[in-house]
This record gives structure tokens, C-alpha cells and sequence, in this order.
């Protein structure tokens, strides 16, 4: 695990409060990842594009946090395992009245149906 603590910056800000690409698209996720390298927020594996692990293929950032409020786990894409690692730059979350899914009013009815 030390080279996955290697691929963590502590000091770099989430890229805003939502999956990146679905929001420039208009789309929605279930939950949200964070890059550990820089700061990209994605959108994770049961939402219908899987930005997050998009965002590790493209860049080899192979660390992801957990954009989840209460949720402090890490991920390396390279080992499959989670782990335990450091707090980093604020906010450590979305923001908490947004819902999951989300964001509030791009989720549609048959949301369920389309995870994966």
C-alpha cells in the first residue's frame, strides 16, 4: 500500500460538489469518488457511467476516496482494496443536502433499473 499512499495529495481541493462530466452533461449518479491525486470528482461504479473509474484509465490516478458524507475509505484501482489514509483538503464530502442519488432533479423515475 505505500505506493498508493504515494498517489495522495492532501492539499488539493474537490473539484466542485458533483461528478464532473455528469454534470456538464446532464446526467445523474449514485454515489460520488474522489481523486486523491487531483481532486476530480466522479461518479462511481453502480452509476450508469462509472466516471470515477474513467477518470483512473485516462489518468492512472489510481486512488479514489469516497464523496460520501460519514464516508472516509480509500480505494486503489491497481490492488482492488480499500484502506485506510489521510484526511484531505475540505470539504471531505458533497454537499450534505444534496441527495443520493443525484444531483436533485436530473435522476430519473427508473433510476434503479439503471445502475449497474
Amino acid at each position: 500500500m505505500s505506493d498508493a499512499y504515494e498517489a495522495i495529495d492532501p492539499t488539493v481541493a474537490p473539484s466542485g460538489p458533483g461528478c464532473v462530466e455528469c454534470l456538464a452533461a446532464h446526467g445523474w449518479w449514485m454515489h460520488l469518488r474522489r481523486c486523491a491525486t487531483c481532486g476530480h470528482i466522479g461518479c462511481c461504479d453502480s452509476s450508469p457511467s462509472q466516471h470515477a473509474s474513467a477518470h483512473f484509465r485516462e489518468t492512472g490516478h489510481p486512488v479514489i476516496r469516497s464523496y460520501e458524507p460519514g464516508e472516509e475509505w480509500f480505494w486503489d484501482f491497481r490492488e482492488g482494496a480499500a484502506f485506510s489514509g489521510p484526511a484531505l483538503r475540505e470539504p471531505q464530502a458533497h454537499p450534505a443536502d444534496q441527495p443520493a442519488p443525484g444531483p436533485g432533479g436530473s435522476v430519473p423515475a427508473n433510476w434503479q433499473e439503471l445502475l449497474h
